[in-house]
């Protein structure tokens, strides 16, 4: 499902807008598809880190089939998954409310000028929480030789008040099992990154993706009670095979 959901949305992009269904003749959709693992914090928050599987589904990009990217503006899907938090990640999460994994469908606006893009995400969550998130960011492109690219970006995550009280808060009810007060963040911006992507072509499809990031916690979500450290870095390490379709 985790394959299919994303191609049923982009072909769905495409079959509700005969405009955008137009464009697409003659062209090409590609997806990275693969498995890693990641190392990273085991809770937005926590100051102990944790190795965990990396499920890889990213870059959709429509083409001309040339492999390179467009520029000028771009609408993609965009999609993410938060897994799950309870109480046997961390013992000081003891008494907090336990978080479902979340599934989080939405649109990507992209700007591209040569090496630089921005662009801004908006997605609607479901499952774990039923909040909006995103984020806004812009990366640069270095292209050192034929087979390996470098990306630096700096980004900002954002969610409404659902989400961030849903990661960050701290109910009535955890207060009165924990020794954590009662918090209620408010929506807006909650991260603030820089990131540092390597790829590195094993063959044309297929490649070697890595990504070292250093994440902040930032406005109500660093308050929380719970964020024991704002300071959130992680390293990413996996293998992808870019599926690619004409149209």
């Amino acid at each position: 499902m985790k394959i299919t959901l994303p191609l049923i949305v982009a072909a769905a992009f495409a079959a509700t807008s005969p405009v955008y269904a137009q464009d697409l003749a003659g062209q090409s959709v590609s997806v990275d598809v693969g498995v890693g693992a990641s190392y990273k914090p085991t809770y937005p928050g926590s100051d102990e880190h944790e190795t965990s599987p990396w499920l890889i589904f990213r870059n959709l990009k429509i083409g001309d089939g040339s492999g390179r990217d467009r520029d000028g503006f771009s609408i993609t899907p965009s999609f993410d998954m938060i897994g799950p938090r309870d109480r046997d990640d961390d013992d000081r999460l003891t008494g907090v409310h336990e978080i479902d994994r979340a599934y989080e469908l939405g649109a990507k606006v992209t700007y591209r000028a040569g090496p630089v893009q921005a662009y801004g995400t908006l997605r609607k969550g479901f499952g774990g929480h039923d909040g909006l998130t995103g984020d806004i960011g812009a990366k640069y492109r270095l292209d050192t030789n034929d087979k390996f690219t470098l990306w630096a970006g700096l980004s900002a995550g954002y969610g409404d008040d659902e989400f961030n009280e849903t990661y960050f808060g701290i109910t009535d009810e955890d207060a009165a099992r924990t020794n954590y007060n009662a918090y209620t963040p408010g929506g807006g911006f909650n991260t603030a990154s820089a990131s540092l992507e390597g790829r590195y072509h094993l063959t044309p499809n297929t490649s070697i993706l890595g990504e070292v990031r250093y994440s902040r916690i930032i406005g109500d979500a660093a308050d929380s009670p719970i964020v024991l450290d704002e300071v959130q870095p992680s390293v990413r390490l996996g293998i992808v095979r870019t599926l690619n379709f004409g149209f």
